[in-house]
């Protein structure tokens, strides 16, 4: 988080508004540290200075925080299970944040998992408005044909509507499986796998190794660790720049409607 001016630090931790808390330090009613701050354009750290106002302690707000789990096969993405099965909070052995799993991958799916408590970017990455493509290999029954394939990228109906694989590819072939990488760009449940078994290629196994610009790269089974400020920076970015092509089709089909009604 930073250093940053007081009254923001006030503002933002609802003691009272940029203007009011400006106010209160002019009057010297703001304590940082033990010692008083009398002057507006002071800059503190919420997260390490000690901070009174008024002779009360301000709330030490919890920072953000996002971390990238490469999640095993055998664990729900949830928080807690009624049938006390094990999830995902089971392997955040010593992180003290309260996080949040951000979509789902299936029980039996591993790979790449977010779990965060910042509420804005939870929002952006899971809103289907967004379109935030994510990336998987699959293991799957024979192999594919060139025609099949492309039916996943034209579209396939499902029971809960229509679902179109941004790219796919077949990685490798055997005599009785093959390994395909798909793209898609939602997170409904079970998608990938009901995908491909509208084609008539059940998935056996399931891995997600990218959610937008972020790869899960070599970190271990069962590890996380944090994204970095610019990792977090790319994926609002992403975001943000999906919701902008998002208004600017549907303005085009609006546009369009227009002309032909």
């Amino acid at each position: 988080m930073g250093f940053e001016r007081i009254q923001k630090i006030l503002a933002r931790a609802g003691v009272a508004s940029r203007r009011e808390a400006e106010r209160m330090v002019l009057e010297g009613r703001v304590v940082v540290n033990g010692k008083v701050v009398d002057q507006a354009g002071f800059k503190a750290d919420p997260l390490k200075d000690h901070i009174k106002v008024d002779g009360k302690r301000l709330f030490r707000p919890e920072p953000k925080i996002t971390l990238l789990l490469n999640k095993p096969k055998g664990y729900l993405s949830t928080v807690k299970d009624p049938a006390r099965r094990p999830t995902v909070m089971d392997l955040l052995k010593g992180v003290k944040w309260r996080v949040y799993p951000l979509g789902r991958l299936d029980f039996d799916a591993e790979g790449l998992l977010f779990l965060t408590n910042d509420g804005d970017l939870a929002y952006q990455l899971s809103h289907p408005k967004f379109s935030i493509p994510r990336t998987y290999w699959a293991k799957v029954e024979g192999v594919p044909e060139k025609e099949e394939l492309m039916r996943l990228k034209k579209g396939v109906m499902l029971e809960d509507g229509m679902a179109r694989a941004v790219s796919v590819h077949i990685l490798r072939q055997m005599e009785k499986h093959s390994w395909v990488e798909a793209v898609v760009t939602e997170g409904r449940n079970r998608l990938v796998k009901r995908m491909f078994s509208a084609i008539g290629h059940p998935v056996r196994k399931l891995k997600r190794i990218r959610f937008g610009p972020i790869r899960l790269g070599n970190l271990p089974v069962g590890q996380c660790r944090p994204l970095t400020d610019e990792e977090v920076e790319k994926l609002k970015q992403i975001s943000s720049e999906s919701g902008v092509r998002r208004k600017n089709v549907m303005a085009h089909r609006g546009s369009e409607w227009v002309k032909t009604s």
